[in-house]
C-alpha cells in the first residue's frame, strides 16, 4: 500500500488551562466508532487532551474484521507514533505526557509501541509514549524485542474473550515484565471482546481470529517464528502456518463490570503517570 493521509480528532478540555497531558486513541476492526468517542470524552473530563486517529478512512477501508491482511499491525503502529511526533508539536500539549489507548486492532499498536525498535522507525529523537493501555489485543502471534521504551503499561482483558484470549496477552505480560517492564494487567472474568461497550454481547460470523495461532515476530532479529504441535516453524512454513490457523466466528459485546470499572482504572493509572511527568 502507497503512501496515505491519516487524520485525527484532537479535543481539549473545556475547564483547565495547558498545556495539557494528552491521550492518543486508536480504534479496532470497525473502525472509529462511537466507542472511541465515549472515550475521549472521558479524558477530556479528567482534564486531558484527547486524539482520536482514524487509520481506515484515508486508506479507503471500511473495516478489517473479515480480512485483517488490508493493513498491516505496523502500519496501526506506525499511526500511532505519527500521531505522538504531531501532537508534540501543538502548544497546548505537553510533549512529555502523550500516552497512547487502543482497542482490540488498536490494542495492540497501543501495547507494542512500547518496543524501542518501532518507535525508532519512526522517531529519531527521544520524544515517547509516556504510557500505553490495551483493551482486548491479539498476543497470540506477537511481537518481541529485548529493548523497551520503559514506559508503563496497562492491560484490560476479558476473561470470556474468544477473539484474542486472555490467556495470551498473560503469558506475553509475564515476559515483558521479565524484560523490566512496569506492568499491569486486569482481568474481567465474565467479559468477551469489546467488554467497554455498550452493545449486548452478539456474534459476529465474518471476524476472523487469530486466537488458535501461537508465534512471534522478532524484531531484534527480523525472523518470524510459529509453533505447531510444539514445533518451531520459521519461513515459507510459519507463513503457511499462519494462515491456517486462522477461525471465523466471535462474540463481541459489552460486561457490566468491564464497562463500569474501565474508566476509574484507566483514570487512576494515567493520573499517576502524568503526574510524574510533570
Amino acid at each position: 500500500m502507497g503512501r496515505a493521509v491519516v487524520t485525527g480528532m484532537l479535543s481539549l478540555p473545556d475547564q483547565a488551562k495547558g498545556p495539557f497531558p494528552a491521550v492518543v486513541i486508536l480504534h479496532g476492526s470497525s473502525g472509529v466508532n462511537p466507542g472511541e468517542w465515549m472515550w475521549a470524552q472521558r479524558m477530556n473530563a479528567l482534564g486531558f487532551a484527547s486524539f482520536v486517529v482514524d487509520s481506515f478512512s484515508g486508506r479507503q477501508i471500511v473495516q478489517t474484521e473479515s480480512d485483517q491482511t488490508q493493513l498491516s499491525m505496523a502500519a496501526d503502529i506506525a499511526d500511532a507514533f505519527s500521531a505522538l511526533r504531531l501532537l508534540a508539536t501543538h502548544p497546548a500539549i505537553d510533549s512529555k505526557r502523550i500516552a497512547v489507548m487502543g482497542f482490540s486492532r488498536g490494542g495492540i499498536a497501543a501495547l507494542y509501541s512500547s518496543l524501542e525498535p518501532f518507535r525508532k522507525a519512526v522517531i529519531q529523537d527521544g520524544l515517547r509514549f509516556a504510557a500505553h493501555i490495551a483493551f482486548y489485543p491479539s498476543c497470540g502471534i506477537h511481537y518481541v524485542s529485548n529493548r523497551l521504551d520503559g514506559s508503563p503499561v496497562l492491560l484490560l482483558l476479558g476473561g470470556k474473550d474468544d477473539y484474542t484470549p486472555a490467556a495470551s496477552c498473560m503469558a506475553y505480560a509475564d515476559e515483558l515484565k521479565a524484560k523490566g517492564a512496569q506492568l499491569a494487567v486486569k482481568v474481567f472474568p465474565g467479559a468477551y471482546h469489546g467488554f467497554d461497550r455498550f452493545a449486548s454481547p452478539h456474534l459476529v460470523a465474518q471476524a476472523t481470529s487469530a486466537r488458535l495461532c501461537h508465534g512471534w515476530y522478532d524484531l531484534d532479529s527480523g525472523r518470524f517464528a510459529m509453533v505447531n504441535d510444539s514445533r518451531v516453524l520459521f519461513g515459507s512454513a510459519a507463513q503457511l502456518e499462519a494462515r491456517h490457523c486462522l477461525s471465523k466466528g466471535v462474540t463481541i459485546g459489552g460486561d457490566p463490570d468491564g464497562r463500569e470499572q474501565s474508566p476509574a482504572l484507566v483514570a487512576s493509572f494515567l493520573q499517576s503517570v502524568f503526574a510524574g511527568g510533570r
